[in-house]
């Protein structure tokens, strides 16, 4: 055995008294004096207090520690653990048997920086039914979430409390791999359907329809987590005959435990001649010709920063009977005039979330009459163009552009399909995906461009 020494227990000589290997034993009675030059002092038991000692340590192996603490005898080994749950107690070693199911263990509510728990795989089975470790609201390599999962068969590990900041570290664990892996950051860019557009009546132009909404958000992914996205699809187009009025677009999102969600509203499908208000969404459609109000109501349902802006109303005056111009994602749809301009769809906004500037989320231009002097141009980002005494056109695919407004009888076109991306640390990159989007690497990013509704696992 060690030494153990009795720190200056003779005050007048200074010598230390010392417990040797040989089994010597030191019994000291109340009120006791000593004779350094004596071998051996042999008194009755439990007779020393603190204040008679001059240093009231004692030194094992070369550490003091003070008397009336406590000295560590090293790990207490529990019996083999079966069950389905566990709760830990900072000093114990626990083997784990998961022949015949898995294992939760549910370390302390507070622990003590250096309180050591060891858990090891009794019967080699952890590969087969994993041990889950319930970190009880304390940090597990700096991070609460998520669980750690030991799965390796013969495993066993060593954790060791080092305060609040990084909490309980493994010290064994065989690779003393990261079991909680940090969380990364990911930027996302959401745009919803655009509107469709309104049928032209008897020559009388449709408005065109208002963009999709533009959302654009930068988060925190943990591990696992399971990303969901939907793109929305473009509006229908209203026809002329039989008389069917155009739709709004369908919205796109992300999703998944521990994301805020992100939804982006479809922009507003347009009206013709005297069918009403465009529809709110996104961005607003246009009115049709006759309709001189506002049209419809853009960054519905309400978002901050907007996703999108109102659409404009039509022109009533004769000849022209011109069509308003969609919203689009940084501007207003344009009125249309009584001097025969049918209104321009608002531009859409930029976004360089692939490495490149890309726009999108443009209002469509509204229709016009034939007498008109034009029709609507499209938003930047891409919105349709209007027609001059003809059908518009559509709203660009996977832009969330809004459609653009017909003339003359002609049945209106459809919005733009919207657009999810994503862009991730490469070094982060699962490339565990659904829904087959387009991988693409900018910079130290990978970039994934959803074109229709899948997932990522982060």
């Amino acid at each position: 055995m060690s030494a153990v020494e009795v720190n200056k227990v003779n005050p007048s000589s200074g010598t230390d008294l010392q417990l040797g290997d040989s089994g010597d034993t030191i019994t000291i009675p109340a009120g006791a004096t000593f004779d350094s030059s004596a071998a051996t002092t042999t008194l009755p038991d439990n007779s020393v207090t603190n204040d008679q000692l001059v240093n009231d340590s004692i030194t094992i192996d070369g550490t003091a520690i003070a008397l009336g603490g406590t000295v560590s005898t090293g790990t207490a080994w529990q019996s083999v653990t079966t069950g389905t749950t566990l709760t830990a107690v900072a000093g114990r070693g626990y083997w784990i048997n998961t022949t015949s199911n898995a294992c939760t263990i549910t370390l302390p509510a507070s622990a003590s920086v250096g309180d050591t728990i060891i858990f090891a795989d009794y019967a080699r089975t952890w590969g087969t039914n994993a041990v889950t470790i319930n970190q009880n609201s304390l940090n597990f390599q700096g991070a609460t979430t998520p669980n750690p999962i030991y799965n390796t068969d013969g495993q066993s590990v060593t954790i060791t409390y080092s305060g609040a900041t990084q909490g309980w570290i493994p010290t064994v664990d065989d690779a003393v791999t990261y079991e909680t892996p940090p969380p990364y950051s990911a930027d996302f860019l959401v745009v919803a359907g655009g509107g469709g557009s309104g049928a032209g009546g008897n020559s009388e132009g449709a408005g065109g329809g208002g963009a999709g909404g533009f959302r654009t958000s930068t988060q925190s992914l943990n591990v696992g987590t399971v990303i969901t996205v939907t793109v929305g699809d473009g509006g229908s187009a209203g026809t002329y005959s039989p008389s069917a009025a155009a739709t709004s677009g369908s919205n796109s999102s992300i999703s998944g435990s521990g994301l805020t969600t992100i939804t982006s509203a479809g922009g507003g499908g347009s009206t013709r001649a005297n069918q009403g208000t465009g529809l709110s969404g996104g961005s607003g459609g246009g009115n049709g010709c006759y309709e001189t109000g506002a049209g419809g109501a853009g960054n519905t349902p309400s978002t901050s920063p907007s996703q999108g802006n109102n659409g404009g109303s039509g022109g009533s005056g004769a000849p022209s009977y011109t069509g308003g111009g969609g919203g689009g994602a940084s501007a207003i749809g344009a009125n249309g005039t009584t001097s025969g301009a049918a209104g321009n769809g608002g531009n859409g906004s930029a976004s360089s979330i692939t490495g490149t500037s890309v726009t999108y989320a443009g209002g469509g231009g509204g229709g016009c009459h034939p007498g008109g002097t034009a029709a609507g141009t499209g938003g930047t980002g891409g919105g349709g163009n209007g027609g001059n005494n003809t059908q518009g056109t559509a709203g660009t695919i996977n832009t969330g552009g809004g459609a653009g407004g017909s003339a003359s009888n002609s049945n209106g076109v459809g919005g733009g399909k919207g657009v999810v991306i994503l862009s991730v640390p490469t070094a982060n990159y699962s490339g565990t995906v659904t829904g087959s989007p387009t991988e693409a690497t900018s910079g130290a990013n990978k970039i994934l461009t959803f074109t229709g509704s899948g997932s990522y696992t982060a």
